[in-house]
């Protein structure tokens, strides 16, 4: 079940109709979801609930074991405690291993069997089991909700990464969802398929693909405007299926948390990555950084560590070359960063500063984008060399493309405040001026876009 295909649509919209029928008893909420969950995960083949009640019992298993286990002595972690996560680690780093490395074995073939890979599903259980171990959340003696919470249909494909916790005591407390709520729900939808269909698509098919495909084609001005092309692509890409995510389970109660906040406007490399994909960077932060040996009392943690953790963080993209050099890139640079902040100290930048640190931050990312879209390394370099051509000649640029690129910047600099305004702006109109702007939208978005839409880039991740 694509996640743009009418057939997704119009499952969600009887979903939540269905979750909002059982809204007054929270056992048949959950039982509504939880059908909707596995009915989700059949349609793309139907061994993928059995594999989830698998995992996800055995984590709940080992979170009624960690919940029972008492501390050492001294408050530290005993064997049986030890034991029980290392449980929880194998299944779930294991599931997240064969996903991983299936597609070397099988190829082309790996994706036709396999539509759906389950790392997000893994990250979000690790969060569950070693919450528990290091006692910074509560667990569930609920199985129903446990499952439900594991496995909720609309972030298990590309996320945003939840705590299993949190979504749990969400999926607990009593269903609500104010004027103001569903509002800002049918608002992220919408704004989800403008960023996709409007904008990225309209990119890849235009400008990236071609340029990336045959980059010796096109001057070095040209490539350089693929680039940056695919910086706005892959961010409204994805961005747009998080706000898609978001919006639908905002009309099941469920706020999740943000997962991009103008991710371009970063004045350095770590601030990039509290803005690109924060969920997954506080995965990484929290579960990865901090489980490495002495890495919160260690200094040179701060300037060795985060190489290894963005190592690890391009292979989770994929198995090869052009992933981990884009992960040794953002390694190297956050390490680099932390040794000249030892070094100069943390000042507050100037107006010029602040402006010459953006330029170089975006640009920097730009760049290590290159390795991450190539289909190779060595594609890679022949788009670095035509970017050191210095050939300036713009011939295959059309105002349409600029267009869609002065779009693209206008949309991503939109402050997260305009958009909260935006919300209550409309949550308090008539319903019939709701209609009418979402209708607008549609309408758009049907004059706009070509026909069809491609797949989201990370629900391959």
């Amino acid at each position: 079940m694509l996640p743009l295909s009418p057939a997704a649509f119009g499952f969600s919209a009887f979903a939540v109709l269905l979750y909002w029928l059982c809204y007054r008893w929270n056992t048949w909420r959950l039982v509504a979801l939880l059908a909707a969950n596995f009915y989700f995960l059949a349609r793309f083949a139907w061994f993928y609930p059995a594999i989830l009640l698998a995992a996800a019992s055995i984590d709940f298993l080992v979170g009624l074991g960690l919940q029972e286990a008492p501390r050492g002595p001294d408050g530290g972690q005993t064997r049986r405690r030890k034991l029980l996560v290392s449980i929880s680690l194998l299944v779930n780093l294991g599931l997240l291993t064969i996903t991983k490395c299936l597609p070397l074995a099988l190829g082309g073939l790996y994706e036709w069997v396999f539509p759906l890979s389950l790392s997000f599903y893994c990250f979000q259980a690790l969060t569950y089991t070693i919450d528990l171990y290091r006692g910074t959340r509560e667990g569930t003696r609920s199985y129903l909700a446990h499952l439900t919470a594991a496995s909720l249909f609309t972030v298990i494909v590309a996320g945003p990464i939840n705590r299993i916790s949190d979504l749990i005591r969400h999926m607990q407390e009593p269903f609500s969802l104010t004027r103001t709520q569903g509002g800002r729900a049918f608002l992220l939808i919408a704004s989800g398929l403008v960023k996709k269909l409007l904008i990225a698509d309209f990119l890849s098919a235009n400008v990236v693909n071609r340029i990336f495909d045959t980059p010796k084609l096109y001057s070095g001005a040209e490539v350089l405007f693929g680039v940056y092309g695919y910086a706005l692509q892959i961010y409204f890409d994805f961005s747009g299926y998080t706000d898609i995510a978001m919006g639908i389970s905002q009309l099941l109660g469920l706020a999740l948390p943000d997962n991009f906040n103008r991710p371009y406007w970063s004045v350095s490399i770590a601030d990039f990555w509290r803005r690109w994909h924060i969920t997954f960077s506080n995965w990484l932060r929290d579960y990865v950084y901090y489980s490495l040996p002495n890495a919160a009392r260690w200094k040179e943690a701060g300037y060795f560590y985060p190489i290894i953790v963005m190592l690890l963080g391009g292979l989770w993209h994929g198995i090869g070359w052009t992933f981990l050099v884009w992960g040794l890139l953002h390694g190297v640079a956050l390490g680099g960063l932390r040794v000249y902040q030892t070094w100069r100290g943390r000042r507050t930048p100037t107006r010029l500063r602040r402006w010459t640190s953006i330029f170089f931050t975006f640009n920097y990312v730009c760049l290590t984008w290159v390795f991450f879209r190539a289909p190779d390394v060595g594609t890679a370099l022949e788009v670095l060399g035509r970017l050191g051509s210095m050939t300036f000649t713009v011939n295959n640029i059309s105002w349409t493309m600029v267009g869609a690129m002065a779009a693209g910047v206008a949309a991503h600099s939109i402050p997260a405040d305009w958009f909260d305004r935006t919300v209550e702006a409309f949550g308090k109109a008539h319903f019939a001026v709701q209609g009418a702007a979402l209708a607008a939208v549609v309408l758009a978005i049907e004059s706009l876009s070509g026909r069809g839409a491609t797949a989201f880039v990370y629900s391959n991740f």
